[in-house]
């Protein structure tokens, strides 16, 4: 497979993820869907930038990784105080993937070990572009 190819592949996935999570573009259609409605934290990491408020669906949490239901949507709070979706979140916890075995992969790309979360993640920038690419961490254009 070529490059081209590979980044269409990609670019259609991306537009999947767009698809089934635009709806949660309203936190409360999320929190319907299962979704936490509050989070204590943004994540940021300056002068990085930041991830977000991590809204977690525990009836997701498995080994199992499908594009169209992330376990996490990770939102901005902007000045007004809406929610803004930016992007979304694939999790496995190490509870049923253990960190000593090989990394999930989703979109082409291996979930990266949090070990301190006891975790794999993958973050995938669907809402809001990211100057670091649509897999980075994070994104210099969000803030907590």
């Amino acid at each position: 497979m070529d490059a081209h190819s590979s980044d269409s592949a990609a670019d259609r996935d991306v537009a999947r993820i767009h698809a089934a999570t635009a709806a949660y573009q309203s936190l409360d259609a999320a929190v319907a869907a299962g979704y936490a409605r509050h989070v204590a934290r943004c994540i940021d990491n300056p002068p990085h930038g930041a991830m977000g408020y991590h809204h977690q669906n525990d009836a997701l949490l498995d080994d199992r990784l499908e594009i169209e239901r992330p376990e996490i949507l990770v939102y901005e709070r902007l000045p007004s105080g809406a929610y803004r979706l930016n992007g979304v979140e694939y999790i496995v916890p190490f509870s049923v993937r253990p960190a000593t075995s090989e990394p999930p992969t989703l979109l082409g790309q291996k979930l990266k070990p949090a070990p301190s979360l006891g975790l794999w993640y993958l973050h995938v920038w669907v809402f809001v572009e990211n100057p670091s690419g649509v897999f980075a961490d994070w994104n210099p254009r969000v803030k907590c």
